[in-house]
């Protein structure tokens, strides 16, 4: 088994320092299309490596990443199964709304403070226009509704950035999905940047040894 790790081409970090965010200038020009199409591209990659059976593709990702991995695996035939850890269910309701919608593209930015290096985030109106543009191509719960693929959900009780019932939903909007429900476990299921213990946070090892699972039982017996 092999497992990749993807880091978007502007996610703020660089080559040279993973950890920080210095290169801002990138962040606020993101948009869920180009993280999409960094997706593809990693997968397109990969497809032509020797040790890849492009059978047992499985895709895995948190938070807002959880939302492009429902997107990517639903129409994507390369992927067979699919995990999302604390994953949103829409990127429309990312968006500020009414008046500071209006505000925000008076403005052209608005900020969000990271709550590791307490850095104020921009995100440019371009992000915003490029999801209207592309709404029906994002929209989350269209691509669950139409899952035929074999799907974990995993959220924590005490997630403090994505709600509970967010898991709920995309639950049933999937028919093929098992929902993992990890109690008392925050948005990161007690992990963070940086990390010194040696051993894993308790709720983040039962999350892994619960995708382990499904890797091997997807892997190995139903993907043929």
């Amino acid at each position: 088994m092999c497992l990749l790790n993807l880091t978007y081409s502007h996610n703020g970090t660089t080559i040279e320092n993973s950890k920080s965010f210095d290169d801002l200038e990138a962040f606020g020009n993101n948009t869920y299309t180009k993280e999409m199409s960094d997706y593809l591209k990693v997968i397109d990659h990969f497809e032509l490596h020797p040790k890849v059976d492009t059978s047992k593709i499985i895709l895995i990702g948190h938070s807002r990443g959880g939302g492009n991995t429902v997107l990517q695996a639903y129409k994507d035939d390369r992927v067979k199964a699919l995990v999302t850890l604390a994953g949103i269910d829409s990127f429309a309701a990312r968006f500020p709304k009414n008046e500071r919608l209006e505000d925000y593209k008076a403005k052209g930015v608005f900020y969000v403070e990271n709550g590791r290096t307490k850095q104020q985030m921009p995100h440019y109106y371009s992000f915003y226009e490029d999801f209207k543009k592309n709404e029906q191509a994002l929209n989350i719960k269209f691509a669950a509704q139409h899952l035929k693929k074999p799907y974990l959900i995993v959220h924590g009780t005490a997630d403090e950035a994505v709600k509970l019932k967010t898991a709920n939903l995309l639950h049933n909007w999937a028919k093929k999905s098992e929902l993992l429900i990890v109690e008392d476990a925050n948005h990161t299921f007690g992990g963070k940047e940086p990390w010194n213990e040696i051993v894993l946070p308790i709720d983040l090892n039962k999350v892994i040894e619960n995708c382990s699972d499904f890797f091997v039982f997807y892997c190995f017996f139903l993907i043929i």
